[in-house]
């Protein structure tokens, strides 16, 4: 499976995972997890699923070492971030170490996708790829 598939499976994962949890929220009508949800359905959805989308388009640039440690990096440190930002959210800061470490490692590795892309996407890879008979 290419790295651009797991990526958009994933990010399917955490689609459901960011309306299940608004559903909730609303249902119960206790919102305090709502930085969390927005967290979930951008950094998780809606940016893995545009990862993933071009790691399809542009197969070689999803088969560098940077788009293993990038995909590696993100999907290591979302869910810690995700985890930590709920008990802050929720008043319990025995977890702020999360808070501390795992956002950075995720700008790191959305660092290394963006050096990927200025270095492996070019417009020639694209045409290519529709100019296929």
């Amino acid at each position: 499976m290419t790295l651009g598939i797991r990526f958009l499976k994933l990010a399917a994962l955490y689609f459901l995972v960011g309306v299940g949890m608004g559903l909730t929220m609303e249902i119960i009508q206790d919102h305090r997890l709502s930085g969390a949800h927005a967290h979930i359905n951008l950094v998780g959805w809606a940016s893995m699923a545009i990862f993933g989308v071009i790691y399809v388009l542009f197969p070689k640039a999803g088969e560098t070492v940077l788009a293993k440690l990038h995909f590696w990096l993100y999907n290591i440190s979302l869910p810690l971030f995700m985890l930590g930002l709920c008990f802050v959210l929720l008043g319990n800061t025995s977890l702020m170490f999360l808070l501390m470490v795992f956002p950075n490692i995720l700008v790191l590795s959305v660092l290394l996708f963006v050096i990927n892309i200025f270095a492996n996407v070019k417009a020639e890879n694209l045409s290519q790829l529709f100019n296929k008979g």
